[in-house]
C-alpha cells in the first residue's frame, strides 16, 4: 500500500483557505497543469462528484465528502480506478496562529497491472503535492489580502 503525507501553513482565514481548495473548477488553477478539466458532475448535501481531465485527456470520476464544520475532506476515485486498486484522499485543515495549516494525506495500492508501483507512485505524490500545495499558497494568500 502507498501512503503520503504534505502540509503547507497558508497564512489566510480558515474559511477562505476551506472554500477556495474545494472548489473543483479552480483546480485547473491550484494544481498547475496537472487538470486541464476539472467539472462537477453532481452535488448532494455535502458530497460533491466530479471529473477531472488531466494533461493526456484521461479523466476519472471521483467523489468527495465536504466537513467544514470538522475541518476536513473525504475523496475516493470511482471511474475509472486504473492505475489503482484504490484512491482515498484525506485533507484536514488545522487552525494555527500563523494561519491554516493544509495537509493531505493519500493512501492507495496500484493495480497490478500498473506502469508504477506504489513506491514509485509515492515518489510522484510527494513530488507534485510538494508543488502543488505551494501553488495553493500563493494563490488563497493572494485573495486573502484583497
Amino acid at each position: 500500500m502507498g501512503h503520503t503525507c504534505n502540509s503547507i501553513i497558508i497564512n489566510a482565514p480558515y474559511d477562505l483557505v476551506f472554500d477556495i481548495s474545494n472548489d473543483i473548477p479552480r483546480w485547473t488553477e491550484l494544481f498547475g497543469s496537472e487538470y486541464k478539466k476539472a467539472e462537477i458532475v453532481k452535488r448532494e448535501e455535502n458530497k460533491i462528484t466530479f471529473r477531472l481531465t488531466d494533461d493526456e485527456d484521461k479523466s476519472w470520476i471521483s467523489w468527495r465528502l465536504l466537513f467544514k464544520d470538522k475541518f476536513f475532506t473525504y475523496s475516493e476515485r470511482q471511474e475509472p480506478k486504473f492505475p489503482f486498486k484504490y484512491m482515498k484522499i484525506v485533507w484536514l485543515y488545522t487552525q494555527k496562529p500563523e494561519g491554516t495549516a493544509l495537509t493531505w494525506i493519500q493512501h492507495f495500492e496500484m493495480d497490478d497491472k500498473a506502469k508504477f508501483n506504489d513506491e514509485q507512485v509515492e515518489g510522484f505524490i510527494n513530488k507534485h503535492s510538494k508543488d502543488n500545495l505551494l501553488i495553493f499558497k500563493n494563490v488563497i494568500e493572494k485573495a486573502a489580502a484583497k
